[in-house]
Order: structure tokens, then C-alpha cells, then sequence
């Protein structure tokens, strides 16, 4: 399968996500607003990748200050650094992990800041790549931890999921998927059911896309089929990515999972989240203070260029919507499972790991 992201030292190139399963394309990044238009965009998505993708433009941008004919001062260039990254991060206002990464790339900034630009710039990049090689072991371990959890049912499992948290939302194996692939190598799927996602599909599109080329059995369902399909399919368990968990654990994650966690709910069947640390905001109490980003209309009111609703209909088109954490079973992180996620259990997490 293509790689999420390619990094040469000057250059950053994305895999268009909008243009799959039909068609494979790059796009080059040779500025940092480049990288910017792509995660506006979504041809780069999910809140691992976004961040490895933003930790790259920073560099994009360090190199090109340094570039510049006039000469700049280490605080002067720390400064201009912190505008383009404060221009990043308003790119996708709910994934959490955009701000993360940059936050740890104007730390490095700030930290070097006595040193020559230069040498600034070499520094900055050998931390991007560090966050990008740091995410593929996350995943690893995420993945194994959630199958551990999963593999005490003792048979081969029927799994929900909603959007696409796979490898193309990351830079390694994935998320939620990430736990998927490794229940398969353990001879433990029977099926996956993906919810096409509506407005853009990353069901439809990324998360069949990536099973199908890892020969796991999956089966595309539209988004509101899945409660009969709960009743009906005998699913196990649900197992979705996250964009943001607050720190009582209610989690944002692509819209309709709210919905999904309902419905598992009422028919007991346990719900997962699948979250590296860095997607986790102690900064908030709640879900209620997460930022949902509103996307355009046009995502709704048309499907494949062609109108399906009429001109000048009234929209709302929310891309996140929070799952209370009552409706979480277990959130499966880089560092072990957080069960019955609230407050409590999270903060004593997170503190026994030396995290928080």
C-alpha cells in the first residue's frame, strides 16, 4: 500500500487521499502553506498524520526564512516561526495532535534559539523525522495492547468500524485498524464492517481500501445500516480512531461516531477508542470544550461533482461530533488500556506512566 507521507529533505509528499482508491497521486509540498492547503483540505487526514504532516512544515518553513536574503536573527526567526505555526494550526481546529506537533516544534525553536539558523534548521527536522519514526512504534504498541484486550473473548471476532483510522490516518499501521491488523495476524477477525462515512466515505473509500489490500475480510455498510447490522451480524465489538479525548474521556472522532456509540450501547456490545497519548487534551474537562470544525456545504448538498440536494438548501455540516465517555469500554493507548475511562481513571493513568 503507498505511504502516507514521504519526506526528502526539502520536499514533503502527501498521498492525495481525496483521489483514493481510484487513483494514486502525490502531491509535493515545497512550502508550508502547501502542507496547510493539504490538511484543509483532507488530501492528508487523520490526527497522527496531520501532526507528522505539520511537523514537516515547519521545516518547510525554517528552511525557508533561513533561505531569505536578509539576515535574521535567532529571535526574530523564532518569531516568524511561531506565525506560520499558529497559520498551521488553525488548519483543522479539532484534531488535537496538529497542535501537539507543533507546540513540540516551537519548543525545539525556542530551546535552540542561541544557536545559528542553521543549525536551528537542522534541529528542527531531526525532530520531525523523530515524531514521524515515533508514531510508527505507537502504533505497534497500541495495536498490541488492543488485541491483547480483545483476544480474551477466545474466538474470531466481528468488528464495527466508523471512518478510516488505519495507516492511511498515521504514520505507521494505524489506530483503530492498527488493532484490527493485529487480531488478524492472530487469526482472530472474522469480519470487519466499515461504515461508509458520509459526507466523503473514508470508509467507503480509505478503510475497505487498506483491509482489502491486507486480505482482511471486511464488508461495506452504509452509515445507517449499522444498527441493524448490530442486531442482526452479531458484532463484538466497536473500534474507532479519535481526533481529541478530554480529560474525562469524552472523545471527538469523525461524525456519526456518536451515533455508532449509542447504538452499541443499546445493543451491549462494547465500544473502543483507539488514541495515542499526544491525542489526549488535559487542558479541558469535557467534551463540551472540544472545537468542532464546520466544513463546507457543497461536502453534502453533492456527490461527485453532481448536485444531490437543492440549490440553496440549508446546511450543517459538523465533521466531529464527542461519544460521552459512559459509552467507552476501554480507550487502548501506546502505554496500555484505560477501562472505564472518566477523570479518575484517566489522570491516574496518565500519572502512573509519567505522562501527564
Amino acid at each position: 500500500m503507498a505511504d502516507t507521507l514521504r519526506w526528502n529533505h526539502t520536499k514533503l509528499y502527501l498521498l492525495d487521499q481525496t483521489k483514493l482508491p481510484g487513483e494514486t497521486t502525490y502531491i509535493e509540498c515545497t512550502t508550508w502553506q502547501d502542507v496547510r492547503k493539504a490538511i484543509r483540505r483532507l488530501a492528508v487526514r487523520g490526527a497522527p498524520a496531520i501532526g507528522v504532516a505539520a511537523a514537516y512544515a515547519m521545516v518547510l518553513a525554517a528552511q525557508e526564512l533561513a533561505a531569505r536574503k536578509t539576515e535574521l536573527s535567532p529571535d526574530s526567526f523564532t518569531v516568524q516561526l511561531a506565525d506560520c505555526a499558529a497559520q498551521l494550526d488553525a488548519a483543522r481546529p479539532t484534531a488535537v495532535n496538529l497542535h501537539w506537533a507543533l507546540e513540540r516544534m516551537m519548543g525545539k525553536a525556542r530551546a535552540a534559539a542561541p544557536l545559528p539558523v542553521p543549525q536551528q534548521v537542522v534541529q528542527l527536522e531531526q525532530l520531525a523525522v523523530h515524531i514521524e519514526s515515533e508514531d510508527l512504534e505507537i502504533n505497534r504498541a497500541m495495536a498490541e495492547y488492543g488485541a491483547a484486550e480483545l483476544a480474551k473473548v477466545g474466538r474470531p471476532l466481528r468488528i464495527l468500524t466508523h471512518c478510516n483510522a488505519g495507516a492511511l490516518a498515521t504514520a505507521g499501521i494505524g489506530t483503530a485498524l492498527g488493532v484490527i491488523r493485529s487480531l488478524h495476524a492472530r487469526g482472530l477477525i472474522e469480519m470487519v464492517y466499515a461504515d461508509e462515512t458520509r459526507p466523503l466515505l473514508q470508509g467507503a473509500r480509505l478503510t475497505t481500501y487498506e483491509l482489502m489490500n491486507d486480505q482482511i475480510p471486511v464488508t461495506l455498510i452504509t452509515d445507517n445500516m449499522a444498527a441493524w447490522v448490530m442486531k442482526t451480524k452479531g458484532i463484538d465489538a466497536v473500534i474507532v480512531g479519535a481526533d481529541r479525548v478530554a480529560l474525562n474521556g469524552d472523545t471527538a472522532n469523525k461524525i456519526g461516531t456518536y451515533g455508532v456509540s449509542i447504538l452499541a450501547r443499546e445493543h451491549h456490545i462494547p465500544f473502543y477508542i483507539a488514541a495515542p497519548i499526544s491525542t489526549f487534551d488535559v487542558t479541558i474537562a469535557t467534551g463540551a470544550a472540544i472545537p468542532i470544525e464546520e466544513r463546507a456545504h457543497e461536502e453534502v448538498t453533492s456527490l461527485g461533482g453532481k448536485m444531490t440536494a437543492p440549490v440553496g438548501v440549508a446546511v450543517f455540516n459538523p465533521a466531529f461530533d464527542v461519544t460521552p465517555h459512559e459509552n467507552i469500554r476501554a480507550i487502548f493507548t501506546e502505554f496500555g488500556t484505560i477501562t472505564s475511562p472518566e477523570s479518575r481513571t484517566i489522570h491516574k493513568f496518565l500519572t502512573e506512566k509519567e505522562v501527564l
